[in-house]
């Protein structure tokens, strides 16, 4: 199981801290590999300038404690992470330490950096008392390809380091609109963090989607189709797991809606419809002090602040449907964002392998240090790394997803889609694997799985497979196997899928490793496209029932 993959990673960085002799440097990398074994897994939030980092971390959190704005906070990197109280402190450079005061302006935590300068800022590290930083750390970076070359360094350097593996075990890495500086830092990630343990740890999110088509009610369609388009691109799926798109400002604004902003968004929504559709076809219009309604200017250009004109015609569409009252609508609003699909994945990919994930990134930081400081004995050390790769299942199932993604499996196309997802791709619980939907019965289950695990052994028999295919066939059945054992005891419906660990020889020995076989502006006509397509939401009049109705049932 995944809990004895980190003790014997940390067994292996034991070992090699035996060996190091007096090199103190060496034994603190090796001791700080081993404490991070200990803590929770490492989300990088990474993306260009102005991406919506700080938004995305804040509409996770489900409180505005990541600055958004374009003060010295952004120029650093902030660490968050669960705490029993609120709680900042600055690490400097130099390795000084100083608390800051928790202030709130507007509700909004206000990091102030003064005295100390950015550049003499290590990072900042915000304790906050949330269920969503108890299993995990978000780190927020600097904005990559930024004006100042400074800047965008910290960022580099913390993710993707030239002689160490990165701090971060997974990245969440953000875009507007994806280009080649994009898919270069993610290459780059995968060499530094991936490479040497071969897993696939980056997810992709087009984390403006309400920008494509200038706001309109219909983005996120749009937003999802460019998704797709890069989702099966080459070069960018052998990056990323998966390309989300959301619309993070109105996850962010749905998650602190407050009282008087439904209050005024209520009256909009209550206005005729022509008044209501002038009012919403563009900026301009919507902040004039002569627009019809009993709503401030002021009022209004905070909406606009807080959730853009998607997300203010969105929550107009939401009342008007149904959603009285604020909490609906709030939640109505994250549904629509795109938020919870995030969420999901990261649950799927990244929480449920934190233990492999996180003992991926200390073999891959026990590498580079044997590579920049080895000690006498690094060939002995080495050995039991590939030991330790070659009969831990769960990463030879990471491996394996890189290999799919990169250099392929030798296998047919239909055969290497189902191997894909069979170790995870799409999911690690048994019914993600399986292709089955969550709520399936573990009867069902078992058949499946059972008729997978004979698939896959006939296929690993065939004379016609070369040696890179029946490896990957090798480990699809064990992966099969486990699922057959699983879905028997009735209980993997709702959980991940564990995988028993292998028979292997002790970490210190120096035998050879073996065989791993062995082992745009708005339209008039808005509402009446909600009334055609029910993605979208529920039209105008008439529709309020059915869409309480839909409501109740998700």
């Amino acid at each position: 199981m995944s809990a004895r993959l980190l003790e014997q990673a940390d067994e292996l960085l034991e070992l090699a801290a035996d060996r190091v002799g007096g090199d103190a440097v060496a034994l603190q990398r090796i001791r700080a590999q081993q404490a991070r074994l200990r803590e929770p897994l490492r989300v990088a939030i990474a993306g260009m300038v102005k991406a919506g980092k700080s938004t995305l971390l804040n509409a996770v959190i489900g409180e505005e404690i990541a600055p958004t704005d374009a003060g010295e906070c952004t120029k650093v990197i902030v660490w968050y992470r669960h705490g029993a109280s609120p709680s900042i402190t600055v690490h400097l450079r130099d390795g000084g330490i100083r608390a800051l005061p928790i202030r709130r302006i507007d509700g909004r935590l206000v990091i102030d950096l003064e005295p100390s300068r950015p550049e003499d800022v290590d990072r900042v590290v915000v304790e906050w008392p949330s269920r969503r930083l108890e299993d995990v750390t978000l780190i927020d970076t600097p904005g990559i390809a930024s004006l100042s070359s400074g800047i965008s360094a910290r960022s580099a350097a913390f993710l993707t380091p030239e002689s160490d593996s990165s701090e971060a075990d997974a990245v969440v890495y953000l875009t507007r609109h994806m280009h080649s500086a994009d898919v270069g830092f993610l290459s780059a990630f995968h060499d530094t963090a991936v490479a040497r343990s071969r897993t696939v740890n980056a997810i992709a999110v087009l984390s403006r989607a309400d920008e494509i088509g200038a706001g309109r009610i219909d983005a996120l369609l749009s937003a999802r189709t460019i998704a797709e388009r890069y989702r099966t691109d080459g070069s960018l799926r052998s990056l990323a797991l998966d390309v989300v798109p959301i619309a993070g400002l109105l996850a962010q604004s749905a998650r602190t809606l407050r009282e008087h902003e439904f209050d005024a968004l209520r009256r909009l929504a209550g206005l005729g419809r022509s008044a209501r559709e002038r009012m919403l076809v563009s900026v301009d219009r919507f902040v004039r002090d002569d627009a019809p309604i009993d709503v401030s200017a002021e009022e209004r250009r905070n909406l606009l602040e807080r959730f853009g004109m998607f997300g203010i015609r969105m929550a107009a569409v939401s009342i008007r449907a149904g959603n009285h009252d604020s909490t609906a609508l709030a939640d109505e609003l994250y549904r629509r964002s795109g938020m919870e699909e995030l969420i999901r994945l990261v649950g799927d990919q990244f929480r449920s392998r934190a233990d492999v994930l996180k003992a991926s990134s200390a073999l891959a930081a026990l590498r580079a240090l044997l590579a920049e400081r080895p000690p006498p004995e690094a060939t002995a050390i080495r050995r039991s790394i590939e030991r330790l790769e070659s009969n831990a299942h769960e990463l030879r199932e990471l491996a394996l997803l890189s290999d799919a993604r990169t250099v392929g499996l030798g296998l047919p196309p239909a055969e290497g889609e189902e191997a894909e997802r069979l170790v995870g791709a799409a999911g690690t619980g048994a019914a993600e694997r399986l292709g089955l939907p969550p709520d399936t019965p573990a009867d069902e289950l078992h058949r499946a799985a059972t008729a997978a695990l004979h698939r896959w052994r006939t296929l690993a028999g065939s004379p016609l497979l070369d040696r890179p295919a029946v490896e990957a066939c090798d480990v699809v059945t064990r992966t099969c196997e486990a699922l057959v054992v699983g879905a028997a005891s009735g209980s993997v419906q709702r959980r991940r899928l564990h995988l028993a660990p292998s028979a292997e020889p002790s970490v210190g020995t120096r035998e050879e490793a073996g065989d791993p076989r062995a082992d745009r502006e708005t339209e008039p006509a808005e509402e009446e496209r909600l009334d055609q397509d029910p993605e979208l939401g529920d039209g105008e009049e008439g529709a309020a029932d059915e869409r309480r109705s839909s409501v109740h049932q998700e």
